[in-house]
């Protein structure tokens, strides 16, 4: 089994605690995802179940095993890093085979290994050519087939995607999944952007200061955030927040703004009147107002229109800040238009303003 679990690991610097107490189990042939800000343990994580890190407290099993006291290279793993870290002096091929000669197999089984990841990974004309004489793009596939070669349990890549161009990374990211759907292995992939995250993941594990925040499919994260940090960070453009007070089933806003809360919503936020909110709205789901429909209206002015061909992303004065909203491009917004953006009440988010766990535990909760 490839299992990867945490169990109440921790791990300190001194007196600075980067992980707390994580508890983490990682599926048989699972795409995990670890995802965060920098500084939030992500890759401190990561270097734990590859033995680089030392474990202050807790348990780390790879399968059945405990491995806190495994050495790296006992722990049939995998890992790719960040700089594609080939030896320039070396072809592709002896790349590749370079960690198979040091374990002493036999030459057959190394030069069939080799090529087999070589025609994983489209690089058989380039065996015989060095480092230099390869693209970025190229080079990271290298460094991919040198793990494949291995033939681990477990795959770790560290943000291997971070010193390629934006074209580059989404072809490479579709290269990386399709990999994962080839081989069926356990891989567990830190990154920093949420776009890779929610394309790549079987499931995402959303950290913050060392803490794990929630674990999820992608759906499951955008469309039921367990707290503000998590809805804030999943999705591009980030979601809006605005500060709001419930009273009296009606949430009351900057610049006078009232919403009427329908049943189940009233419900969620429960019956304490001035209670302190935070109502969060997705971009995607704003809409220009055209008709009378049941949704929450939210009055403003174009400041910014950024044309993007199908859709404008919209930089509104609303609310008292900047709410941005993603809408069609045939409505031809211009700067300065006053506008009435439209939410389905199914899309609204509330956030309890103090903790800032989410209210809306199931969306069936925010139905009319």
């Amino acid at each position: 089994m490839s299992t990867v679990t945490f169990e109440h690991i921790s791990k300190s610097y001194g007196d600075v605690q980067v992980v707390k107490d994580m508890n983490l189990a990682i599926n048989d042939g699972e795409f995990m995802v670890l995802v965060g800000p920098s500084g939030c343990g992500k890759t401190t994580s990561l270097r734990m179940i590859a033995g680089l890190e030392e474990i202050t407290e807790g348990t780390l099993k790879i399968g059945d095993r405990v491995v806190n006291d495994v050495p790296p290279k006992d722990r049939d793993i995998a890992m790719v890093f960040q700089s594609y870290a080939l030896y320039p002096h070396m072809t592709v091929r002896d790349n590749m085979a370079f960690g198979l000669k040091l374990r002493k197999l036999a030459k057959s089984d190394i030069e069939k290994r080799v090529n087999e990841a070589a025609g994983i990974l489209s690089l058989e004309k380039l065996l015989d050519r060095k480092p230099k004489e390869l693209s970025g793009g190229q080079r990271q596939r290298v460094a991919l087939g040198r793990a494949i070669v291995r033939e681990p349990s477990v795959f770790l890549m560290d943000e291997p995607l971070s010193n390629l161009d934006a074209k580059l990374r989404v072809q490479t990211r579709a290269e990386i999944a399709r990999l994962h759907q080839r081989m069926g292995t356990t891989f567990v992939y830190v990154t920093h952007d949420q776009v890779e995250a929610m394309t790549m993941g079987t499931r995402i594990a959303v950290m913050s200061d060392g803490l794990l925040m929630q674990v999820g499919s992608p759906q499951e994260l955008y469309d039921r955030p367990s707290n503000r940090f998590v809805a804030g960070f999943i999705g591009s453009p980030s979601m809006n927040f605005t500060e709001v007070t419930a009273d009296n089933g009606k949430l009351t806003g900057p610049d006078g703004w009232v919403a009427d809360l329908p049943g189940r919503l009233k419900n969620a936020v429960g019956a304490v009147n001035g209670r302190k909110l935070i109502a969060g709205f997705r971009p995607e789901h704003l809409e220009l107002k055209t008709d009378e429909t049941e949704t929450v209206t939210i009055p403003g002015k174009a400041d910014v229109v950024e044309y993007l061909g199908n859709e404008e992303l919209l930089h509104v004065t609303g609310l008292g800040k900047d709410i941005v909203a993603i809408v069609d491009s045939d409505n031809r917004v211009k700067p300065g238009d006053v506008l009435e953006l439209i939410l389905p009440y199914s899309k609204l988010h509330l956030f309890d303003a103090e903790s800032g766990a989410s209210l809306i535990s199931d969306r069936a909760t925010a139905a009319a």
